[in-house]
């Protein structure tokens, strides 16, 4: 938390204050100053662990090996994370670990660049939900949005969708390669197409989730659909700053960071 300190004692003078101590009584003070700090850690632990709820753990770095993986999955089994976001070829690996649990099993699909044919990002799809995944992440039609091929775009969109059925879409953006009118257009195709889900980004192209893309595309989808931060979120503040600005869910590889009230340097 951010000038902890200095709220303790903000919080601990007002308290005084208030009970016309005045801070004579050093045990008195630092009695309350013992209260304050475990009544603030306590919203942090609970705003943790809140967090965790939104989580997609995420793992889709080439060289992931099964050992890496493994670890993950239990990794999101231990801090109760929404799922875990794995490459294709993966998901049967992680939904023989996670079945029996809570957590679920996320991946992507025409990833990361999103310039395959909407017949194979449906195969891939389809592949995938028999392996196991509950939840697929497709990477939209970058090319296809700034050429303003829009009806190409909403036709891959369905496509996936009609290979997903029941099983939740979520439509990657990467919105650091599009202009603020390409965003809305791409978040109203979405919504026409019948996914469930925008997301920002891929996590591989020039920058990730900035809050007010968030609440570009909060605005622009509404309340039902889902909007996923993904791409650069390191810390809790930075996990909550992107919950507050609309988004649903987070995906990061720097999750047990963000629970922990860390900051991590690396990864997606």
């Amino acid at each position: 938390m951010n000038n902890y300190n200095e709220l303790v004692e903000l919080i601990t003078r007002e308290v005084l204050n208030e009970i016309g101590k005045k801070g004579e009584s050093v045990f008195l003070k630092s009695n309350i100053k013992n209260i304050v700090n475990s009544e603030i850690s306590n919203l942090e632990k609970k705003d943790n662990n809140e967090i965790a709820s939104y989580i997609d753990h995420t793992l889709l770095k080439p060289e992931a090996s099964e050992e890496e993986i493994i670890k993950i999955c239990k990794e999101a089994m231990e801090y109760n994370f929404w799922s875990v976001c794995v490459n294709p070829t993966w998901v049967k690996t992680a939904y023989s670990i996670l079945k029996d649990s809570k957590v679920k099993v996320c991946t992507v699909v025409g990833f990361p660049l999103g310039a395959t044919p909407g017949e194979v990002k449906a195969f891939e799809a389809d592949r995938a939900i028999k392996d196991g995944a509950s939840e697929v992440d497709m990477v939209i039609n970058i090319g296809y949005i700034k050429s303003k091929k829009f009806d190409e775009v909403k036709e891959d969109i369905k496509k996936v969708k009609q290979a997903c059925g029941n099983t939740l879409l979520k439509v990657i953006l990467e919105t650091c390669l599009l202009t603020s009118n390409e965003k809305i257009k791409a978040c109203e195709i979405c919504k026409s197409a019948g996914a469930d889900y925008v997301k920002t980004s891929t996590g591989f192209s020039v920058s990730g989730a900035t809050a007010e893309d968030i609440a570009l595309m909060r605005r622009i989808v509404g309340e039902d659909m889902g909007v996923k931060a993904s791409g650069g979120v390191r810390d809790s503040e930075g996990a909550l700053k992107m919950i507050k600005s609309g988004a649903s869910r987070v995906g990061a590889s720097a999750s047990i960071a963000i629970v922990k009230g860390q900051y991590d340097h690396t990864g997606y």
